[in-house]
């Protein structure tokens, strides 16, 4: 079953921010946001683990758990184990370093083993309070986290929680897998394999306004060769297309700054807001089956939703295009 069959409609919610990235959240305002969420008739929810060492999954789970199962599409990662045991140590990230620093202080085994990915499950479904998943995504499993060691990790997963999902997908445990990854080249690898095959994928920050070259030359055009889905994560970029200031999860750098005060500009020029523009670039493309931005603040949810639905004219994707602040290859929304 494709994505596209699976989601309920092209906004979900994404809750990395629920895991108290980049600052502590009042756990009153993160239960608020995602009532927000279910208010504004978002129906797809998207978690992790690694999310605030399962913060994330508990604080999403103590809203959706009372909602009807039946009415909502609920994805989680595996490769990262909660333990119910204290971090001692500096956890090392990789890139992400002190990403999650205000997050649960509970120790991280990170694993993409068969054992530790039906370990992964167990500690999320009991965390969200739920009795089943609908799609898994395999976490992380690549450069970002762990330098040029990703390709060994990869390899983890290939036999293990890819065999594991797998099965459970053609059992029907759960609806669909994929990889959720920050990089282009793990999912270009696991459509170069003859086995498993992968029901789609989440790309996060590789497909936005402000990075998405990389994709269209050759994830993409393998993923529609394959009818293969991708759900589109950090379609802000980390916050700096919504008013913030990180990029990559990290402060911007000036050139982005730069790039992201031209993108205002055009946008109102053109009488749009600069969401608007994020969103429906990033859906654009025929592969895109849904976009998942995140947010810790119940406005921005009625943000999203009229960003989604607000009149883009052709006129003002065609002065990005003649701009160059879009590469010539991307789709445009209505074929703009």
């Amino acid at each position: 079953m494709s994505l596209k069959e699976i989601l309920p409609g092209r906004l979900g919610f994404g809750t990395a921010p629920l895991g108290n990235m980049f600052r502590a959240i009042p756990g009153e305002e993160a239960r608020a946001t995602v009532e927000a969420a279910w208010e504004q008739g978002i129906r797809y929810y998207d978690t992790a683990p690694f999310y605030g060492a399962g913060l994330a999954e508990e604080r999403l789970g103590q809203v959706l758990s009372a909602k009807p199962r039946d009415a909502y599409v609920l994805s989680t990662k595996v490769g990262r184990v909660i333990l119910d045991e204290p971090e001692t140590d500096v956890p090392d990230f990789g890139e992400k370093g002190g990403l999650f620093e205000h997050g649960n202080s509970n120790k991280i085994l990170h694993e993409w083993t068969a054992e530790a990915t039906e370990r992964s499950i167990e500690g999320s479904l009991k965390r969200l309070g739920v009795d089943r998943l609908d799609i898994v995504w395999v976490h992380d499993i690549a450069q970002d986290f762990h330098g040029d060691a990703w390709v060994q990790k990869f390899e983890e997963a290939r036999t293990g929680a890819f065999r594991v999902l797998s099965r459970l997908r053609d059992e029907g445990v759960i609806k669909a897998w994929g990889l959720g990854v920050n990089k282009t080249e793990p999912i270009e690898l696991t459509l170069a394999l003859d086995e498993p095959r992968p029901d789609g994928f989440l790309l996060a920050g590789r497909y936005t306004l402000l990075d998405h070259e990389h994709a269209l030359q050759r994830l993409l055009p393998m993923a529609r060769e394959q009818n293969v889905d991708m759900v589109v994560g950090g379609p802000y970029s980390s916050g700096i297309l919504a008013g913030g200031s990180h990029f990559e999860y990290q402060q911007a750098p000036p050139e982005i700054i730069e790039r992201v005060g031209r993108l205002k500009a055009l946008a109102g020029e053109h009488g749009i807001s600069i969401k608007a523009a994020a969103l429906q670039f990033s859906l654009a493309h025929p592969a895109a089956a849904a976009v998942v931005p995140g947010a810790t603040r119940p406005s921005r949810i009625a943000e999203d939703t009229a960003a989604l639905n607000e009149t883009v004219p052709a006129a003002f994707w065609h002065d990005l295009r003649a701009a160059g602040l879009i590469s010539p290859a991307a789709p445009l929304p209505d074929g703009a």
